[in-house]
C-alpha cells in the first residue's frame, strides 16, 4: 500500500500548481513541502512563494484508487488526512480534524452523518461493569437501591392497621353447582348413547 493525503490548496496557487505539472511547463520552479517538530504545521513552497500549511485529520477514511486500462480499478491506498495550504495572511486552524469531508454530501460531516459520543461518568461506567460481573457470577449488588418492605407490606405499627383496613377483599371462588345427594349417588353418570345400547 502507498502511503497518500488530499493536498487542498487556495485557487491562485492552483493554477500554480497546474502550470508546473503541466507537460509543456518551461518553468523550472521548485515545489516542496516540510513539516515542523510538531508533525502539524509546517511550509508549502512552490518556486520563490511560502505557503502556511496544516495538516488535518478527515471525519472520516477516504479510498484511493488507480486504473492501468480505464476499466478495472486497483485500491491503492486509505487516506485519512489532508494538508491544507492557506494564504500567507491567513490563520491556522484550532482544530486537528477538519469538519467536512470532500464531497458536497459531507459537509458537516462529523455532526450529521455520525453518531454524538454519550457524555458518561467512568465512575458510573466503572460502578455499573462491577455489578453486572456481580450479577453474572451470582452475588448481591452492592449499590443498589433497596425498596423497604414498611411501604409494600404494612409492616410496623401503624401501616400494618392501615393495610387491613385497606385491603381488598379476596374475591370468593364460585362453587360449582351441587348436585342432589340421592339421586345418581353410586352410579357414574351416562349419556344418552349408553341408553340407547342395553340390548348389548
Amino acid at each position: 500500500m502507498e502511503e497518500q493525503f488530499i493536498l487542498r490548496v487556495p485557487p491562485s496557487v492552483a493554477e500554480m500548481l497546474d502550470r508546473l505539472l503541466s507537460e509543456n511547463a518551461s518553468e523550472d520552479k521548485s515545489l516542496d513541502l516540510s513539516f515542523s517538530e510538531d508533525g502539524r504545521s509546517g511550509t508549502f513552497v512552490l518556486g520563490d512563494d511560502h505557503f502556511p500549511v496544516s495538516l488535518m485529520d478527515l471525519p472520516c477514511v477516504v479510498e484511493s484508487f488507480k486504473t492501468y486500462d480505464d476499466s478495472a480499478l486497483v485500491k491503492t491506498a486509505d487516506i485519512g488526512q489532508m494538508i491544507v495550504v492557506r494564504e500567507p495572511g491567513d490563520s491556522a486552524p484550532d482544530v486537528i480534524e477538519y469538519r467536512h469531508g470532500l464531497t458536497p454530501p459531507m459537509r458537516d460531516a462529523r455532526k450529521r452523518r455520525f453518531r454524538r459520543e454519550p457524555d458518561l461518568n467512568p465512575e458510573l461506567v466503572q460502578r455499573v461493569e462491577k455489578d453486572l460481573v456481580n450479577i453474572m457470577t451470582g452475588a448481591t449488588i452492592e449499590n443498589a437501591d433497596i425498596l423497604t418492605l414498611n411501604e409494600h407490606e404494612g409492616v410496623g405499627d401503624g401501616n400494618a392497621h392501615h393495610a387491613s383496613e385497606n385491603a381488598p377483599s379476596a374475591p370468593v371462588p364460585k362453587q360449582p353447582d351441587v348436585v342432589e345427594a340421592g339421586a345418581n349417588a353410586g352410579e357414574p353418570e351416562r349419556s344418552d348413547s349408553d341408553d340407547s345400547d342395553d340390548s348389548l
